[in-house]
């Protein structure tokens, strides 16, 4: 990592620097995760690397929530929640500490640096709240940089400062912080002055007043929930540019859009949803030359063009907000062409796909970039609302542009270097280009994740997916104990979509087996397809024909099977083990009789049918008085 290092500290022994040398050293000593050795090297050293991050970060938390009740004790008009929130938007409750730098050529995009967990920009193109806040509470500006405690009450002493400025205390309504937000930012140029600098502004200030709206509580912080009144805290049709989940930035008339609305459009709130709406909107107005319903947009930093040849992947080293500030008025005339915010994938573009956007050296004029925000060595960054828009808009480049192949992209293990990959790679990151020092997105971007959002009808062994689970339960529409076939668990199982435990894609199918009190027989659970109607699934052809899905459970003594409804009855396959803590593809081949033994209905025990359906999945286990979860995911054929 050569942009920023993680900054840890313990009571008493003030800050250290522990480096991803020494965090990889540890994973290599890392016994408690041994069930996870039969998971893919990538998956498993990233899953590794992940709880040896939450783990040290609950210890860092600890500190940070006792420093957080300091700084509300000393500036009492800062309302509860609010400095947490800063910090969660800032650096997701991480101790930012910029590495050595002779000037801005090793930070991304010659970004700002910020510092602490409050992320405190110290001067560089924006203001140097560094040097202010140590000023306000006494201190040094480096102690301010490096200590946590005195970051966090640096923070807090300028937010007083705007807050009491406004007669603003902790017992106002929250949405009253909404100026004060927006002039603690500190972005470039004076507020009033500009609107897209004032629409970074507000976009920072949205962010904060959100995490108290949502509530979080992530790794020993917590935000409690704290209902926002939006509609007392922006006017409507800032609330429509925020909350878009499109962008647009006119730099050339500096005006902010969202959606083609107009001046004279009406606004309501739909009383459901609690969404805002402009009625007046049409299908024509949401139309865009470049993506969704973006419209003409323009920006001071960007070049000629002579190919469409790839898609760059950044990390942005920094804020969405920040970004949008930074890339309309930097003195290095560096931009990209679109921008994703982490929390719900909202896009904002900045330059036009037929202009090259300044983000990746000499590979300018022929790649199309998309900044992501976050820190590299922090991946709680990477939300899926982000990879699910950024690998939207990567689908479009690749139906737009014949030279780009979303089948090319990169799919291999992330790594924190330089690794310059050939040109025949179209989808890749920064750090997989000649000719660069940056090595973003990094260590923690989930390639093969990403991956599979581009290709999502490819699955891995080129089969097609029958049932993703992205967005319903698909075929699976049944509880777990429907059918009468089903012994041993209790009928208060359930299945569910679960977009928390996956193995392609966003989303699986959670299967919660409960064990039925009343009975002591071993557990055979007939997940019905279709409800158990033939006429309700679709056909799997026989010939050259292979059928199975992807399970995952942390239960040991599992098993599955699927059953076929052929012309002759319903053939159920032999069982087959499902290994515990990892993810596993179990297939059956409709052509090897030796796999299929007769079930119900006069089945002959082989599939012989040239068109036959899927019954269903089953899962067998002796009986347990414990639960046991089981996911499965995209359930395929292959032929």
């Amino acid at each position: 990592m050569n942009e920023y290092s993680i900054a840890r500290h313990g009571a008493g022994t003030g800050v250290r620097s522990l480096s991803w040398s020494l965090t990889l050293a540890l994973l290599a000593l890392a016994a408690p995760w041994a069930a996870q050795a039969q998971a893919a090297p990538e998956d498993r050293a990233l899953a590794q690397r992940l709880q040896i991050e939450e783990s040290l970060q609950r210890v860092d938390r600890a500190l940070y929530a006792d420093y957080f009740r300091q700084a509300y004790a000393r500036y009492p008009s800062i309302p509860a929640g609010t400095l947490e929130s800063i910090a969660y938007v800032m650096s997701r409750w991480q101790q930012l500490q910029p590495g050595p730098a002779a000037g801005y050529g090793e930070q991304h995009q010659h970004m700002p640096r910020s510092y602490g967990v409050m992320g405190l920009y110290h001067g560089e193109g924006f203001a140097d709240q560094v040097s202010e806040g140590a000023r306000l509470i006494g201190v040094p500006a480096a102690r301010v940089q490096r200590d946590p405690l005195s970051n966090i009450l640096a923070s807090a002493a300028l937010l007083d400062r705007e807050l009491r400025a406004d007669g603003v205390g902790a017992k106002s309504a929250i949405e009253a912080t909404r100026p004060a937000l927006e002039r603690y930012a500190g972005f470039a140029g004076n507020a009033g002055k500009s609107a897209i600098q004032d629409h970074a502004r507000s976009s920072f200030a949205f962010d904060v007043l959100l995490a108290q709206d949502k509530g979080v509580n992530d790794r020993g912080i917590v935000v409690p929930t704290r209902a926002v009144a939006w509609e007392s805290a922006f006017d409507a049709r800032k609330l429509v540019q925020l909350r878009a989940p499109f962008v647009r930035l006119d730099v050339s008339r500096d005006r902010v859009e969202a959606g083609a609305l107009k001046d004279d459009d009406a606004f309501a709130i739909d009383p459901l949803s609690e969404t805002l709406r402009a009625p007046s909107l049409t299908a024509a107005d949401e139309k865009s030359t470049d993506y969704g319903p973006a419209l003409w947009v323009a920006s001071p930093y960007h070049s000629t063009r002579t190919s469409y040849d790839s898609v760059t992947i950044h990390t942005m080293q920094g804020y969405y907000a920040g970004s949008i500030s930074w890339f309309q008025n930097n003195p290095n005339s560096v931009s990209a062409h679109y921008l994703i915010r982490s929390s719900d994938g909202q896009i904002t573009q900045m330059v036009r796909e037929n202009r090259a956007a300044h983000h990746v050296g000499v590979h300018n004029k022929t790649t199309l970039g998309i900044e992501h925000e976050g820190f590299i060595n922090n991946a709680s960054w990477y939300t899926a609302a982000m990879y699910n828009a950024s690998a939207a808009l990567t689908r479009h480049f690749c139906a737009t542009y014949s030279a780009i192949n979303c089948a090319s992209a990169f799919k291999g293990p992330a790594g924190s270097g330089i690794n310059v990959l050939p040109a025949s790679v179209k989808v890749k990151g920064h750090q997989h280009y000649s000719s660069q020092t940056h090595t973003d997105p990094g260590i923690n971007w989930d390639w093969a994740r990403y991956y599979n959002l581009l290709n999502p009808g490819n699955p891995p062994g080129g089969g097609s997916v029958i049932d993703s689970f992205e967005s319903t339960v698909g075929h699976f529409d049944t509880g777990p104990a429907y059918s009468g076939s089903t012994t041993g668990i209790a009928a208060t199982s359930l299945s569910e979509r679960n977009c928390t435990t996956r193995k392609n894609g966003e989303c699986s199918l959670r299967l919660l087996l409960k064990d039925d009190a009343a009975s002591s027989d071993a557990w055979a659970v007939r997940l019905l397809s279709g409800s158990g109607n033939p006429g309700s699934n679709a056909a799997l052809t026989r010939a050259n024909g292979k059928v199975g899905f992807w399970v995952f459970t942390g239960a040991t003594g599992m098993s599955a099977a699927i059953g076929i409804d052929d012309s002759d009855g319903t053939e159920r396959s032999v069982s087959r083990a499902i290994a515990a803590n990892t993810w596993t593809y179990l297939e059956w081949s409709l052509t090897d009789d030796a796999q299929w033994d007769a079930w119900v209905g006069g089945a002959n025990g082989a599939i012989t049918a040239a068109s036959v359906k899927l019954d269903a999945v089953w899962f067998y286990r002796d009986q347990t008085s414990f639960d046991v979860n089981v996911y499965v995911d995209d359930v395929q054929v292959k032929n």
